[in-house]
């Protein structure tokens, strides 16, 4: 997929599609300012062309003779601009006919028509941006959750970045050592120490790759399925967190027979919480598929609650459950916690559980707390994740090369250091990058941005 061209000059809305208070059209090229000049008449009768970048001006769009809207103008000069070439953007009333009118006079005037990040495009090829940041960009235009807005954010301002350089920085080390070593046998160069920059290199990576889960949460949200025994608490809970009445609550067992979806707000992420039916054997099949949904809900979840009874005996059938279910994604919980506990977690079999109530509220904070810890897991706040599946899947690439370069003979060595390196310049962009890989990745961009 070829890129499309940089020098000449784009048009494109840059605010959401619908009705607003305000709509922006954004021009970027060598025409742009004269463009701008064609078309807007300011206030007090200034001269377009002459205005100096970072102003703006007050005035109407004219075209053929029809004024099209009172607006704002801003200038932007090169090479300070987003894209670093000369870009205006007009600020109209943001009704869908008013900015299509305007983008139709623009391309009129001699722009065409921007493609999906075609002006991101620009600023990472002006070197206004790398390609980590760009893609952070597109993060924070589709953040769904506070924790995607946090780290895209963290991305934009180079987090990302830096972490790929730190890992770049101990590698090249190594790979400079080996080429010296091959290209000059006979000077008998010194040993360098191989092994410390690649552990500290890995090291960064898997702590980059412990962060992809989070990440992905982040991005795409994530899955809690709960489920146990019927009549076990589990509609109680999902409307306890919610806040409001979403399942239906009985004490017919067998009530919930389908499952149910509902979104929920864990503090930085957000997550589909899902009521399943209750887990036991029946004769009524309408509820045997609701069960066999249930199980395959589990299986998928990105996190399952047990939710058991917690004041009601444990029997045989309960334990059965706890093997079926046990695993690093499950949390156990006991429900019922405003009446009296008649047994525990060690009885249970489990190695923690969180006891709540939905009847009184108590322990729901904890719960809320467990599993965001379980949908996050122990990714940093503060540090960049890994939101980009593009991300992910290179710096897999990177981990395998460097553990094959830490066993490997000098000349392979260098082979895998190369191809370690390689990858991890796909993430920033600083280094070859195919382009396919470029247009591949601005083609998920919004138009106009």
């Amino acid at each position: 997929m070829p890129l499309p061209p940089t020098d000449d000059t784009i048009a494109a809305i840059a605010t959401a599609p619908g009705t607003g208070a305000i709509g922006v059209v954004r021009v970027s090229g060598p025409e742009a300012v004269a463009i701008a000049a064609a078309l807007f008449r300011p206030r007090g009768g200034s001269d377009v062309t002459s205005v100096p970048g970072g102003r703006f001006l007050v005035g109407w769009l004219v075209h053929d003779g029809e004024p099209l809207d009172e607006c704002v103008l801003l200038v932007f000069r090169a090479p300070a601009s987003i894209t670093g070439q000369d870009v205006v953007e007009f600020q109209v009333h943001g009704g869908p006919a008013v900015v299509r009118a305007v983008v139709a006079a623009c391309i009129r005037r001699g722009a065409r028509p921007a493609g999906p990040g075609e002006y991101t495009l620009r600023g990472f090829l002006a070197g206004k941006l790398d390609l980590a940041q760009a893609e952070s960009v597109q993060l924070l235009v589709n953040a769904r959750s506070e924790a995607a807005r946090r780290h895209a954010g963290i991305g934009l301002a180079g987090g990302l970045s830096r972490r790929i350089d730190a890992v770049q920085t101990h590698l090249r080390g190594v790979y400079a050592a080996v080429l010296a070593t091959l290209d000059y046998p006979e000077e008998g160069v010194p040993d360098a120490d191989v092994e410390a920059p690649l552990e500290a290199a890995l090291r960064e990576i898997d702590a980059l790759l412990a962060s992809a889960r989070a990440g992905r949460a982040a991005r795409a949200g994530a899955s809690l399925a709960l489920v146990w025994r019927p009549n076990a608490g589990k509609s109680s809970l999902l409307n306890a967190l919610l806040g409001y009445e979403r399942a239906l609550v009985s004490d017919v067992p067998g009530t919930t027979r389908d499952y149910l979806e509902a979104p929920l707000e864990l503090g930085r992420v957000s997550v589909t919480a899902i009521d399943t039916a209750g887990l036991r054997a029946t004769p009524d099949a309408l509820e045997e598929a609701g069960v066999r949904f249930a199980r395959d809900l589990a299986h998928g979840a990105d996190v399952v609650v047990a939710v058991i009874d917690g004041a009601r005996a444990l029997d045989a059938e309960d334990h059965p459950l706890v093997r079926e279910l046990a695993g690093p994604r499950t949390l156990w919980v006991a429900s019922k916690a405003d009446l009296a506990a008649v047994w525990t977690a060690a009885e249970l079999g489990v190695p923690g559980l969180v006891r709540v109530s939905a009847a009184d509220g108590s322990g729901l904070e904890a719960l809320r707390e467990a599993l965001e810890e379980a949908v996050v897991g122990d990714a940093a706040l503060d540090e960049a994740w890994l939101i980009s599946e593009r991300h992910e899947a290179v710096l897999r690439e990177a981990r395998e090369a460097v553990i094959r370069a830490r066993t490997a003979p000098d000349d392979l060595r260098g082979l895998d250091l190369e191809t370690a390196l390689q990858a991890l310049a796909a993430v920033t962009g600083r280094g070859e990058v195919a382009e396919d890989t470029l247009a591949e990745v601005f083609a998920r961009f919004c138009v106009g941005k």
